[in-house]
């Protein structure tokens, strides 16, 4: 059972992964200290939009409610890089359904700091018009980001796609929410889109990239919480 005690309810929590020095934040986004660097993976700008237009309705504020988020985050850090990882956008036509608030703010944010966008399967060529750089990857010291994980790739490697999301029992209730999880040397980011939901870590795509054990990092909105493999419910 893990207790919810002031020493474990935080709004960061500190691992290392390849001798770099990191932090999970409560949002979901990934910041490095050194680098200055704040990491997001898979907002799936405008998903809500992409339902809409197939018939399901969902309240289409998932897009400024995301950059809400994130730009919060970015005000209070102040980082001289972002990174995404990928999937920022929910498909092709993403951008131009963004309305003109929203892709005012979206080119604010990204005219500020030193913006990489990673390609992803849903956003294989994110648009230019915003601003930024696009890369298929970045290798940056001990680090390389990318979209999706791959196997055998090199230690340091830091990715999103999945979506990854764990329970634990804590001393009060069942908490199931979006998590980082990492073994030292392979990390995985959570969705940090409105509209994501999320993927087991117990799913063979994920805990297959881990063989050797993993510790996640669930993250709340409000707190992050780091639990070792052992202490995790086998379903979320």
């Amino acid at each position: 059972m893990v207790m919810m005690n002031s020493a474990i309810r935080k709004d960061h929590s500190a691992f290392v992964l390849n001798g770099a020095q990191l932090q999970a934040l409560a949002d979901g986004s990934l910041y490095w200290p050194d680098r200055n660097t704040l990491v997001v993976a898979d907002l799936h700008l405008e998903k809500g939009s992409a339902f809409a237009s197939r018939g399901q309705m969902l309240p289409p504020y998932d897009s400024r409610t995301t950059l809400a988020v994130l730009a919060t985050s970015l005000a209070r850090l102040r980082p001289d890089r972002v990174i995404c990882l990928g999937d920022s956008f929910h498909d092709a036509q993403a951008s131009d359904r963004l309305s003109p608030q929203d892709r005012a703010v979206l080119g604010k944010l990204v005219s500020n700091v030193d913006w990489i966008w990673i390609a992803g399967n849903h956003d294989p060529a994110p648009p230019a018009d915003l601003g930024g750089r696009v890369r298929a990857d970045w290798l940056e010291g001990p680090l390389v980001f990318r979209h999706e994980a791959e196997h055998g790739s090199r230690p340091g490697e830091v990715s999103g796609h999945f979506h990854p999301k764990a329970s634990v029992q804590t001393r009060a209730r069942r908490l199931s929410a979006r998590c980082f999880i990492e073994d030292g040397a392979r990390l995985i980011l959570p969705a940090y889109g409105s509209y994501t939901g999320g993927l087991s870590v117990w799913d063979p795509a994920i805990s297959g990239l881990f063989k050797k054990g993993f510790s996640v990092h669930l993250a709340t909105g409000r707190a992050v919480i780091r639990v070792p493999k052992a202490r995790l419910l086998r379903a979320t």
